[in-house]
């Protein structure tokens, strides 16, 4: 996901017992307010539910009819790795940037909020679906400008970048190989792991405005942290549609990935229907929020068809029948448990993309 959205995210939930997991938990659930805070919870971004003037440059010999939408049957739960969501109102591919210009000058034109996804690896889409236009960013280019130098579209898969860096004799990247994302997703997330970020490897970065303009974007002129871009609070974002990385050469960077990639292919759920790790670590605790989860005692635990997975408690499992409520719902316990027991209160890393909300 690298455009900004409508999205929330659950916040602390009320007090209710341990016993609250169930396999059943709306057969007699006395806690459906919890559902009701979960869904109306808000998360600091800006809906894209554009005016009318909104990336609208004149172009009168723009054809809306070139642009092939998909109207109210694409299942979100195709284009989420959790495999949860229902349908959006409006889908559509775009394989280049004049046509995600197009895309969002039509959303605009028409206003239609709109959400830009890459892999959907850290979405919770609702059951309800999406009430605005999802676009599928396919911008895929590669382009070497020198040595260790690489021009990335923004819809290119982050692992598959990794691996080819990390092949070709250069590091800053070799986590990558284990990121189920884009390129695109990874620089607005600031994705990281092995002590690596994404952030370290960039160059420049260029977007597109939502007022139509194209802007490159030094690194040294862009503050990221800890899962954050300043891509997540500028107000004047339509999408990212290109990275440059410039990465240095080191012998030893294929053995250190191999060692990585197997690391978690021991300790994490590769395979299952997950959507990475579901909290952030906490800032100066020296525990993961895995750890934290697993010393409550919460590995296993279900609600639905969602599970804490046994190997990785930070990695939660749709079992094959979670809805987005049995998701939501074990977000919420989670994060209280661990409060009660530790004082920690976790924040998600996951974005829940709120159906219907408006400006």
């Amino acid at each position: 996901m690298f455009g900004k959205i409508n999205t929330t995210k659950p916040p602390p939930p009320p007090n209710y017992p341990t016993q609250f997991f169930s396999s059943n938990p709306y057969s007699h659930n006395p806690h459906s307010h919890l559902i009701l805070r979960l869904l109306k919870s808000s998360r600091k971004m800006t809906s894209f539910l554009c005016n009318h003037s909104s990336i609208n440059n004149g172009e009168s010999s723009h054809k809306w009819e070139e642009l092939k939408f998909i109207r109210g049957e694409k299942q979100l739960k195709e284009l989420s790795s959790w495999r949860i969501g229902g349908a959006c109102n409006y889908f559509i591919q775009v394989f280049d940037q004049t046509q995600l210009l197009s895309a969002l000058r039509f959303c605009c034109e028409h206003s239609i909020r709109f959400m830009i996804i890459g892999k959907g690896s850290n979405c919770l889409f609702d059951d309800l679906g999406f009430d605005g236009c999802i676009i599928l960013n396919r911008i895929e280019f590669l382009e070497r400008a020198e040595s260790g130098v690489y021009r990335v579209g923004s819809g290119f898969r982050f692992n598959h970048l990794g691996l080819k860096c990390t092949n070709e004799g250069f590091t800053g990247l070799e986590f990558a190989g284990g990121i189920p994302g884009t390129v695109g997703g990874a620089t607005y997330m600031n994705a990281g792991a092995d002590g690596q970020e994404t952030a370290d490897a960039i160059d420049t970065i260029e977007i597109i405005t939502i007022d139509g303009k194209l802007k490159v974007m030094k690194r040294s002129e862009l503050s990221f942290g800890y899962r954050y871009s300043p891509f997540q609070e500028m107000d004047d974002l339509g999408a990212i549609v290109a990275v440059t990385f410039r990465l240095k050469r080191l012998e030893s960077a294929r053995r250190r990935q191999l060692e990585n990639l197997e690391r978690r292919r021991v300790t994490q759920p590769v395979g299952e229907r997950t959507a990475g790790s579901v909290f952030r670590n906490p800032s100066k605790l020296g525990v993961s929020a895995g750890e934290l989860i697993e010393r409550a005692g919460l590995k296993g635990s279900r609600v639905g068809g969602a599970m804490v997975s046994n190997k990785h408690a930070n990695f939660f499992v749709n079992c094959g029948c979670s809805t987005s409520r049995d998701m939501l719902e074990l977000i919420g316990l989670v994060k209280e448990i661990v409060y009660n027991k530790y004082g920690v209160e976790l924040k998600e890393e996951i974005l829940y993309i709120d159906p219907h909300s408006k400006v």
